[in-house]
């Protein structure tokens, strides 16, 4: 038997056995700091003295006792290091008496009169020491001991805060969130400036350990809500957490959907107004992207921008909004149905010169449609996965040259190219990227049954669709809330965007603790104040008098003169 084939079988046998571990760490679970140095040392380089960015620094504080310093160079930021650490270690406060610092007292004198840092912990077991290096932080050992100092240096290169690539709007903030976590924290509490914002750590994934925050304003987000969210989180049993769209598939109540049942967001103040609403945030480091639950089905289609915006023109840009969200999804299947089964509905011009463009094309409406929304597909795809550089000049250029290749060819007719021109621009029209690709996925269904069944097949579609959304929950709130179960307080925040002063109170299906948004003891004013709303007529009289005024003035004054 080979040599291969036996270490197989040893490791088959001992993962029947469960000896195998999920990460090599847990086989020194229990292990603690012996208080050799030496020992701590060989330990610690067993396990990850193998990179070469792995450093042991030794040197002697006092005079007397050894001290190992760990890190990992390319984690820690290198200042950090050497002014807060080595150099109050080697040199101590004069008013340190050192004929009295023992084994007993020096982890009390380091953390109180020598070490710098503001981020001192202390640690007894060694695989936690490792783990902390391995995130950047520095581990300081010391002989005859048996705990160590984690202080935390990590300093990792970050892009700059830049304006959302997915979310762009014309009024309102041009902030987004980076992949660091602690800085996505900071643009939150700073439009949170209260002690009524909490976050909650924790680490998910057995190789990654990445770190989530759980974020939630207390007093206004529901308590069953927010441990509903942790549970979910704790139970999350898988190697690596690389991203938030990992975590939305551990959050979800659906996986067999294609509608989103979280929202993903790049922008802080998106992730402010709903956590305002009573929503809990979850942040990942090493994504820019916060996401938000429970959620419903009106939340796809409404922007930021709808609030900054004043009532009347944020209601028409999202009644626009929702146009081209219904026009995406079922202009492709009517085309289908009115070409194929109904062209009596068609003007009788305009089903003359359909019928002319289509003359030369060989298969019938529903295949041209598919065949046209599959290359559109494609072109989409690859234009995302291509350099900025020469994606855009695809984008143009290639739609430009395939359709008039198509039309010319006798491939597709040139309605048919319009049609799928207009569904897609329509689907850009969609804020939510989620949102917007499942309408992408349901026109292809409609489109096969408009082609089957003509407008008879786009009404079951849709009431199959309609129907599988009504029985979607998110945390238990219904998918289509506020409108089933209707909520007339809800409503005002659905179709078209009331004014603030009209929306008192927090969406109510959210079960916030406090929903009052607006003050209710200020009463409304029916008429505002106008200072300087002034008749004509008045005011010339004013005028007058005033002119009056200045010449007595000026004779008096005269007069004192003499």
């Amino acid at each position: 038997m080979s040599l291969w084939k036996k270490k197989r079988n040893h490791l088959n046998k001992q993962k029947k056995n469960n000896q195998v571990p999920h990460v090599q760490l847990e086989k020194y679970e229990n292990k603690e700091v012996s208080g050799d140095l030496s020992e701590t040392i060989a330990f610690i380089n067993k396990v990850i003295g193998e990179n070469t960015d792995f450093i042991v620094r030794k040197i002697t504080i006092f005079g007397t006792f050894k001290v190992a310093v760990f890190y990992i160079s390319n984690l820690i930021n290198v200042s950090s290091v050497n002014e807060d650490v080595l150099r109050p270690l080697l040199y101590p406060p004069q008013h340190v008496n050192v004929k009295e610092i023992n084994n007993s007292n020096i982890i009390q004198l380091l953390e109180e009169e020598v070490l710098y840092h503001s981020e001192i912990k202390q640690e007894s077991k060694v695989n936690e020491l490792i783990e902390a290096m391995l995130s950047g932080e520095t581990v300081i050992a010391i002989d005859g001991v048996q705990e160590a100092f984690r202080i935390d240096t990590r300093e990792v290169e970050k892009r700059s805060i830049t304006s959302p690539e997915t979310e762009q709007v014309i009024i309102g903030p041009r902030e987004g969130f980076i992949e660091r976590l602690g800085t996505n924290i900071g643009l939150l509490r700073y439009r949170l400036p209260s002690s009524d914002f909490c976050v909650k750590t924790m680490t998910v994934g057995r190789i990654t350990k990445t770190k989530v925050a759980i974020c939630y304003l207390k007093g206004i987000a529901n308590p069953v809500l927010i441990e509903e969210v942790e549970q979910r989180l704790k139970k999350i049993d898988i190697d690596a957490i690389l991203d938030a769209g990992y975590l939305e598939q551990f959050l979800e109540d659906n996986h067999l959907t294609p509608f989103p049942q979280t929202l993903l967001t790049e922008r802080p103040d998106s992730t402010v107004g709903n956590l305002i609403e009573g929503r809990v945030a979850v942040l990942l480091d090493g994504s820019p992207f916060a996401l938000l639950v429970p959620v419903v089905f009106s939340q796809f289609y409404q922007a930021s921008e709808d609030y900054s915006s004043r009532f009347v023109l944020g209601s028409f840009i999202r009644l626009v909004r929702m146009l081209a969200l219904v026009f995406s999804l079922v202009f492709p299947s009517l085309y289908v149905s009115f070409i194929s089964f109904n062209p009596e509905l068609l003007p009788t011009e305009f089903a003359v010169a359909v019928a002319g463009g289509r003359a030369g094309v060989p298969y019938p409406a529903v295949v041209e449609v598919l065949i046209m929304e599959g290359a559109m597909e494609i072109l989409r795809e690859a234009t995302v996965r291509l350099p900025k550089q020469i994606g855009g000049a695809l984008s143009i250029v290639g739609v430009l040259i395939i359709g008039q290749a198509a039309v010319e060819a006798g491939l597709s007719s040139p309605i048919t190219v319009v049609v799928i021109a207009m569904t897609t621009i329509g689907s850009f029209a969609t804020p939510v990227y989620g949102a917007s690709f499942a309408l992408r996925m349901l026109r292809f269904p409609l489109v096969i049954l408009a082609g089957i069944f003509g407008l008879y097949g786009i009404m079951i579609g849709l009431i199959v669709i309609l129907n599988h959304m009504l029985s979607l929950k998110s945390y238990g709130i219904p998918y289509m809330s506020p409108v089933s179960p209707g909520n007339p307080e809800g409503m005002k925040d659905v179709i078209i965007r009331f004014p603030f002063q009209w929306m008192p109170r927090r969406p109510i299906i959210f079960h916030p603790e406090n929903d009052i948004r607006v003050g209710m003891n200020k009463e409304i004013q029916t008429e505002s104040n106008n200072p300087l709303d002034i008749p004509l007529e008045n005011k010339g009289k004013d005028d007058q008098k005033g002119d009056k005024d200045k010449g007595n003035n000026t004779s008096t004054n005269g007069n004192n003169t003499n």
